[in-house]
């Protein structure tokens, strides 16, 4: 039985309630009422799609309005997000009705040059087009194995302990000051502070309330931590877990000022990062790299959905004129010869050409590279990317890179 006869339509308000319990159904997990409340806070049932079964809601998928870093700009960003079908409607194409309706509809609205999501399987998202483009480091430091360099601290800075909710402007006014350069980050309203720093004790998994921490100067804020605490004890004493939430730093010396607290906190011997860049600094100031236990996962996926739009709105490492033959079978506008030229300032054009082409590839390796994590050199060795003209991939893969390595920083 195939699903081409249930409805797909769009989400209201009053699907909430049934769209929580079909996502906990496929996530395994029971939302609490507060729980289903604070994810409520940030639906927005107008770009929410709903496969109807008589009356139920048997698959979902949705996304969130907001701006996204990459490489030299801030774009608009389909968040998508909210995506499942129930155990008994699997394998009937729902999913594929779904995703595909959501990207013709993001185009054809014309806001969005680029979609962006977290994959709980991520063999699923290739399929419509999605690129891994912003991989993340994980951490599980063995907090009395490290050291940070001794350095004073700054003239007349102080650190004090905050609740994260209670100060959000001072967070804000930190994040706002980075996020125009920090690839991977996503804007965030007084709506979504509340949605990320939500501090629900059912999802606490055992550890406290949430803390924090401003690092402040006679200017103002110029950093904070975020984080909890996982208290144990074993046969020779203390054994707390220090979770880090998020580590957000204007200058070295505050970075630095933060990380010396949060891996010298009394009574724990471990500190976990889930939410790091690959070139995360703390790797290269610590004295025992090896105790950081440094592992990589995978973290944003790229769609492009306005190619034109999207390579032309990013900035560029180095400068490049390369013609481009790209394969989109969803979104066909995006198919065909392109020439992206960038000059030595990062700007950028991409226009339809009919010259030579020098790199062939699909959409997917475009999504892939689009953050300037995954250089197009290395797509090009896998066989994924097709190097046409001798040299092209390399001076390609130069201007698609960039100085630091995107860093993912929350789940939506």
């Amino acid at each position: 039985m195939d699903g081409t006869g249930t409805p797909i339509r769009v989400g209201t308000a009053e699907d909430w309630d049934a769209i929580s319990d079909l996502l906990g159904n496929v996530f395994h997990h029971t939302a609490s009422p507060e729980e289903r409340d604070v994810e409520g806070s940030v639906f927005e049932p107008e770009r929410s799609l709903v496969a109807d079964d008589a009356g139920g809601v048997a698959g979902h998928a949705a996304a969130y309005t907001r701006e996204l870093t990459v490489p030299g700009a801030v774009l608009p960003a389909a968040h998508v997000t909210l995506v499942g079908v129930l155990p008994t409607h699997r394998r009937r194409g729902l999913l594929t009705r779904m995703m595909q309706r959501q990207l013709r509809e993001i185009a054809a609205a014309g806001r969005e040059p680029v979609a962006v999501l977290w994959a709980s399987e991520t063999k699923i998202y290739q399929r419509f087009g999605y690129g891994h483009a912003g991989p993340r480091l994980r951490m599980t430091i063995t907090t009395r194995e490290v050291r940070l360099p001794e350095t004073p601290p700054a003239a007349g800075s102080r650190m004090r302990m905050v609740r994260p909710l209670e100060v959000i402007p001072e967070l804000s006014k930190v994040y706002e000051q980075l996020r125009a350069t920090r690839t991977g980050w996503s804007s965030r309203d007084e709506r979504w502070w509340r949605f990320v720093l939500s501090d629900i004790e059912s999802q606490r998994e055992g550890a406290t309330a949430q803390y924090g921490v401003l690092h402040e100067t006679a200017d103002g804020p110029t950093g904070y931590a975020i984080w909890r605490v996982k208290g144990d004890w074993n046969d020779q004493g203390p054994d707390a877990e220090v979770r880090v939430r998020e580590v957000v730093a204007a200058d070295p010396a505050t970075y630095r000022a933060l990380w010396r607290f949060l891996l010298t906190i009394d009574l724990a011997r471990t500190a976990s990062v889930h939410f790091a860049a690959l070139d995360e600094p703390l790797q290269y100031l610590v004295d025992e790299p090896r105790r950081l236990g440094a592992t990589v996962a995978d973290g944003l996926w790229i769609r492009i959905v306005d190619l034109p739009r999207a390579l032309a709105a990013r900035s560029y490492a180095a400068p490049v004129d390369v013609v481009l033959d790209v394969t989109d079978p969803l979104l066909t506008e995006n198919s065909g010869r392109w020439r992206l030229t960038a000059d030595a300032s990062g700007s950028a054009t991409c226009t339809r050409t009919e010259d030579p082409v020098d790199l062939a590839c699909t959409v997917l390796e475009l999504g892939a590279a689009y953050l300037g994590a995954v250089p197009l050199a290395a797509l090009g060795a896998a066989g994924t990317v097709r190097e046409l003209t001798p040299d092209a991939l390399r001076t390609a893969s130069t201007a698609f890179g960039w100085h630091r390595m995107p860093n993912p920083t929350e789940v939506f």
